[in-house]
Order: C-alpha cells, then sequence, then structure tokens
C-alpha cells in the first residue's frame, strides 16, 4: 500500500452502522491506492509496478502491504498524483454518476449541493464545470468563510453560500441570472435538505448520499405535489453490483482523463503516517477540518 484516505463511510464500518460490514476481525479502510510487489504465476492483468485501487470496499486499505486476487483491483495509471489515486475510487465516482445518473443535464444547467467542501462535493465542483454546469454550493457557516469560499471558487464553483442564507428569501435574486436547478445532490440530511428541496425547479431530483446531520430527509408535501420532485439515493457499491467490472474501470479511465487535464484535483488532504493513524482518526472526526486525512505507508 503507498496511501489510503478515511472517509467517513470507513468511520461508520467501523462503528458498525454501515450498509456494508466485513467479517470480523477486519482491517479499516475502502479505498487506497497500491503498487504491486509480485505476482503470482496465473496473474496475466497486472505486473510488478503498476499502481492499484480496491475493485470493491471492505477490501482493508489501512495496512503496508496485502495479498489480493487480480479480481479485488483495478490498474489505474501510474502518471497520476499519488492522492489523487489514493481518494479516486469513491468520491469521485460518486460524484461522476449523481450528475450524469438522474437528469439529463445540458451545458448552462445549474446543481445545488450541500456539504460542498467535503471529498465528494469538491468532486462535484470540478466536474460539473468541465461538463459546463453552474453550481451553487451550501456550506456550514465558520469563521474562515472568506476562505473556503475563495478556495471552492477556485476549483469552480459559481455561488458558495451558507445553510443560514440558503434560508432567506434573497435566495431568490440567484436565479434572475441562472437557471433553478433541476438536481440537488443531499449528504447533510435535516432541515438543510428541507432547503434544498425547496430551490429546485419542479419535476426536479434529490438524490441523497449521506447523512452527516444524523436526522431524516422531510420533504413538504405541498412540494411533493405541487412540484413534483423526486427523492432518490445513490450509494456506489449498489452501483457497483449493477453494473460490470468493466464499467467501472471506464469510470475510473475517465476521470484519470480529467485529472490529466487538470479538470480535477484530489481533494485539501494532510498526509498522516500510517503509525500516527489515531492523530488522523481524530482530525477525521472533527467538525470543519476541510482536510482529508491520508494514512501513508
Amino acid at each position: 500500500m503507498l496511501a489510503a484516505p478515511i472517509n467517513p463511510s470507513d468511520i461508520n464500518m467501523i462503528q458498525g452502522n454501515y450498509g456494508l460490514l466485513p467479517e470480523l476481525p477486519a482491517v479499516g479502510g475502502n479505498e487506497g491506492v497500491a503498487q504491486v510487489v509480485a505476482v503470482g504465476s496465473s496473474v496475466t492483468g497486472l505486473k510488478p509496478g503498476d499502481w492499484v485501487i480496491p475493485a470493491n470496499a471492505g477490501l482493508g486499505t489501512w495496512r503496508t502491504e496485502a495479498v489480493f486476487s487480480e479480481e479485488a483491483l483495478i490498474q489505474v495509471p501510474s502518471d497520476i498524483p499519488l492522492e489523487s489515486a489514493a481518494t479516486l475510487g469513491v468520491n469521485p465516482c460518486t460524484a461522476y454518476r449523481m450528475l450524469m445518473d438522474f437528469e439529463q443535464l445540458q451545458p448552462g444547467d445549474s446543481v445545488i449541493q450541500n456539504a460542498s467542501n467535503s471529498g465528494v462535493g469538491q468532486a462535484v465542483i470540478q466536474i460539473a464545470a468541465a461538463l459546463g454546469l453552474r453550481t451553487i454550493n451550501v456550506v456550514r457557516d465558520r469563521p474562515d468563510i472568506q476562505k473556503l469560499t475563495d478556495r471552492l471558487k477556485s476549483l469552480g464553483a459559481e455561488h458558495v453560500i451558507t445553510e443560514e442564507e440558503l434560508r432567506r428569501p434573497e435566495m431568490k435574486n440567484l436565479f434572475k441570472d441562472m437557471p433553478q436547478p433541476r438536481l440537488a445532490l443531499n449528504c447533510v440530511g435535516g432541515k438543510s435538505s428541507t432547503e434544498l428541496l425547496r430551490q429546485l425547479a419542479r419535476g426536479g431530483t434529490m438524490v441523497t448520499y449521506g447523512g452527516m446531520a444524523k436526522q431524516p430527509v422531510i420533504a413538504s408535501v405541498s412540494l411533493l405535489i405541487f412540484k413534483d420532485l423526486k427523492l432518490r439515493g445513490f450509494w456506489l457499491s449498489q452501483w457497483k453490483k449493477d453494473h460490470s467490472p468493466d464499467q467501472f474501470k471506464e469510470l475510473i479511465l475517465t476521470l484519470c482523463d480529467l485529472i490529466r487535464q487538470g479538470q480535477l484535483t484530489a481533494p485539501a488532504c494532510s498526509q498522516v503516517p500510517l503509525q500516527d493513524y489515531q492523530r488522523a482518526l481524530e482530525a477525521s472526526m472533527k467538525p470543519f477540518v476541510s482536510s482529508k486525512q491520508i494514512l501513508t505507508m
């Protein structure tokens, strides 16, 4: 193993409240990048020196080395940055599929999302910009809000607003010069998701892929009836079950092209040596830490 991030889903898996739980005892970590050191005599698709990422969740990437079957791994190009390779298999894939699979969006259309400084949120901003889509990005208010706003705008965000600003009547002024979004991406739940729904265009879709507030999604009856809004969920592990390994590899290579073109970068990262994993775990669970912890081996 070369490097492996700490994602919220990794923490959920350890807590025992994720949709996929490995048999115990188990190794933590659902994604990361490794370099092949040696291969068995019947291996044909991989050779020593190749970079690989897990084909599926639950592989256990927080370790220095392991023996895996060829089918458990997907080769990735080694000419992309290490941090990009380590964070390639979950967040950018989730962002890309949610932008492509729920609404037929055209250049100039807009998308609204909460948790916009999360790993998925940063990938949504960049992939949307590459596709010619405009983004409204909601974040929690914080002391250094201007710094965060500037960083997200440097990634391609058109608007960055706080949860409080989202609730104000002035929000409608945004839509004087941009179309109402037909797609909302929700990683929070609770009041935040209710407010996202209010901003959607008639017939639009809100896709929920996380629940950081640990509160249910509450949709107003009038919005469902009079605006015919759709509520959907997305889980990358399920998408992979419904698609072939070749389709997942195609998705990975599409994202690698964006990385090479400078249109998709890794989220802000802090590299922490594996032996300091406790410090990294604590940092990953603190609020307002915009830096993803990456364990380096």
